[in-house]
């Protein structure tokens, strides 16, 4: 058998960080193992009056590098995802009025333009939140904000109050959360994934996520061999595809790929 403790994949400590990743973030993280996806961002220089289409085609408003994981990375999709916020000046505020305070909203901050607007992305534990700055609005305007009429709304609501009262201060200790099932199972498809596109075996695979003891009693038809086969399929579909559910993007065309669509 051959030896895999040194592979990237193979420590299950490089993943804890997709246990606090958001639906977004999960499906660039998807995306960004896709042969075809890298192969295209590898010939963006060559056929640069193409890349903006070949981005949509992926769902993506420009293309994205894929070496950078969801901590580093900050795609922009097309379109947006029904929990973006979009961000306006107020015409008409009150007196009153909260004003838009870039320094004093919560977490960290990431500010890009996506080609056409810029997109505020905030990251704190537990949330994050992303935000459309329309043209016009400034740091210390007061502002109105706008969500598709589709958009699921619970938890928006702390969301936005978290936005108007956020202050400068940190808190000085965070309580971890235990992660979910559903968590967990991102984790070890990924993982499982990776392991997958390096050539490892079910059997290695299983070794890698679950201990050495744990695949001791393997055979054809045992439980643990068919779960690490499910989380491979699952995460190759997700790969190709499936990721698009996770952005809310709309499905491709039956019988048509990202990777193929268009192409000589």
């Amino acid at each position: 058998m051959a030896e895999h403790h040194t592979e990237p994949w193979y420590p299950t400590a490089a993943y804890l960080y997709t246990l606090h990743l958001d639906g977004l973030a999960l499906a660039w993280e998807y995306l960004r193992r896709n042969p075809d996806y890298r192969l295209d961002w590898l010939r963006r220089h060559r056929r640069p009056q193409v890349a903006q289409p070949v981005a949509h085609r992926w769902g993506l408003r420009l293309l994205e590098d894929p070496a950078l994981d969801a901590r580093d990375a900050h795609p922009a999709w097309f379109p947006d995802h029904d929990g973006v916020l979009q961000l306006y000046p107020d015409a008409d505020p009150p007196m009153d009025a909260i004003v838009f305070a870039f320094w004093s909203l919560p977490g960290s901050k990431c500010l890009i333009h996506d080609g056409k607007r810029l997109m505020l992305v905030l990251r704190w534990p537990g949330y994050s939140l992303r935000l459309a700055i329309a043209p016009g609005l400034a740091d210390g305007m007061a502002f109105a904000y706008a969500i598709r009429a589709c958009a699921q709304l619970q938890g928006l609501a702390a969301m936005l109050q978290k936005l108007a009262t956020a202050v400068d201060a940190t808190p000085a200790a965070v309580a971890s959360v235990r992660p979910s099932l559903s968590a967990l199972q991102e984790l070890h498809t990924l993982q499982a994934l990776d392991a997958a596109l390096a050539g490892a075996s079910l059997r290695e695979i299983a070794e890698g996520l679950y201990g050495v003891d744990a695949a001791v009693d393997w055979y054809s038809d045992g439980g643990l061999r068919s779960k690490v086969r499910r989380l491979v399929q699952r995460g190759d579909a997700l790969m190709r595809g499936g990721y698009r559910r996770l952005a809310q993007l709309p499905p491709l065309e039956k019988g048509r790929s990202a990777s193929s669509a268009d192409r000589p």
